[in-house]
């Protein structure tokens, strides 16, 4: 049993914002030379972590009151909105410099680095746009089913807000991840910090209406009708098949709910489609439209993007659901260990699949594994928080986990991935995190075939 008392170890957080678009644009061409130098620039301005348990001898904030023991604090309500600690600041989603060539269609990283549990604050939720955000008048957003033929449903309808908030709702616990989340890491080492890495990934409690509730009041005939197709309201009018099998399941939601409040403008703001275990593009954003057809639509977004480029040449299309995945969120790329002793290492892990079954972690590239604790609730497409105790000796070390879902399959090395995927794809990365220990401390992003 290790005594973690008599062992603390301190872990100095990753740096936040450190690269110029000078520099992403280097990366993106190959060259990462530079990538420990900007490293230890922005690490030397940060805070280091007190120790834990240290003597309380001489210790100015044990021996003196401080002015919040001693004054008269702020009184309720004095913002009618909660906010973060002031002291907590640093902790945001950020854009990727150069990332893209416009704001609007461009993407923003959960900061899985500093967060806990499994479910992501609603502020900090990522963002991916391909026309911008709007916040839109509830009272004059509406909701559209129509069938591609008459056939296909025995009315169309029109709801407004008010009519879909009065029908029976239902709450559940899931995670969205961009298919292209990891994708800049699928030839080598990319970008240095998980949330750079893996930050197109958050969880949510959302709440709704059942797709098939509408479907079915509209009059559906699912003999006849095999596919809907989603469409947003915003600029880029994002439209995208889903299967109706996954209609039929119930799982799929038309959802106004998140984190027990309205959806945030960003994420879709008043309606969006909640596709569970599905790549993140599907759960369409300000929803206006559900259209009922018996085949694939092949729309812009699902037969030029997001498709799989293999090492043939061809590509693979509609390949939506997200495999079983995980990643040691700290220690992690940007930290540091500053001291030998005992450590928490922990991670999520998640599963388009189903839940997550197992989390194995090993500390030597993958040679040896320990199963990780689970910590609950284990969700059903959810993301699931894992911990393991480590002790640090101070030689080098590497840091991978491994999740393993319910349906028993494995999350692969990137050797095993790139044998069937190759190395120039962009979507659905699912391969085993690498993080390198140095014997200064230092984290680093590095991959393990």
């Amino acid at each position: 049993m290790v005594d973690i008392v008599k062992q603390p170890g301190r872990l100095r957080r990753a740096p936040e914002n450190f690269l110029s678009e000078a520099e992403i644009k280097a990366v993106a061409e190959g060259r990462r030379d530079f990538l420990r130098r900007s490293f230890l620039t922005a690490a030397s301005a940060a805070m280091t972590a007190p120790m834990l348990g240290r003597a309380s001898e001489g210790d100015a904030n044990i021996l003196q009151n401080p002015e919040w023991t001693t004054t008269l604090g702020q009184p309720v309500a004095v913002r009618p909105y909660g906010l973060p600690s002031k002291h907590e600041s640093q902790l945001v989603r950020r854009e990727s410099p150069g990332l893209t060539r416009v704001g609007a269609a461009s993407v923003s990283f959960a900061p899985l680095q500093g967060m806990f549990g499994i479910i992501t604050p609603s502020g900090l939720h990522f963002e991916r746009h391909h026309q911008g955000w709007y916040d839109i008048d509830p009272a004059r957003h509406r909701l559209m089913i129509n069938g591609s033929e008459p056939a296909f449903v025995k009315q169309a309808k029109v709801y407004t807000m008010d009519e879909l908030m009065r029908l029976p709702s239902v709450s559940r616990i899931h995670f969205i991840e961009c298919g292209a989340n990891t994708g800049l890491e699928w030839g080598n080492v990319a970008v240095p910090t998980v949330q750079y890495t893996h930050g197109m990934l958050s969880c949510s409690e959302f709440t709704g209406v059942p797709l098939k509730l509408l479907l079915e009041d509209c009059g559906v005939d699912y003999r006849k009708a095999r596919f809907v197709l989603a469409e947003g309201a915003d600029g880029s009018s994002m439209t995208r098949t889903i299967p109706m099998e996954m209609v039929e399941s119930g799982e799929v939601l038309v959802a106004y709910g998140q984190n027990g409040e309205m959806l945030r403008p960003e994420n879709g703001y008043p309606l969006r489609l909640v596709v569970p275990g599905v790549q993140g593009v599907s759960w369409v954003k300000w929803l206006r439209r559900i259209e009922v057809g018996d085949k694939p639509y092949a729309t812009k977004d699902e037969a030029v993007h997001y498709i799989d480029l293999l090492p043939n040449g061809q590509h693979r299309q509609y390949t939506s659901v997200q495999e079983c995945k995980s990643v040691i969120t700290t220690p992690s790329g940007g930290q540091a260990l500053l001291d030998k002793g005992f450590y928490n290492v922990s991670g999520l892990a998640w599963s388009g699949r189903g839940r997550i079954k197992q989390v194995d972690v090993s500390f030597d590239g993958g040679i040896n594994w320990q199963a990780a604790r689970i910590e609950g609730p284990v969700q059903n497409k959810a993301l699931t928080r894992f911990n393991i105790g480590w002790v640090w000796d101070g030689k080098p070390a590497i840091l991978q986990s491994r999740a393993i879902d319910e349906t028993a399959y494995v999350q692969p090395t990137y050797g095993q991935l790139r044998l069937v995927r190759g190395t120039k794809s962009i979507y659905h990365n699912n391969a085993i995190q690498s993080w390198k220990v140095d014997e200064s401390g230092e984290v680093s992003n590095v991959q393990v075939l």
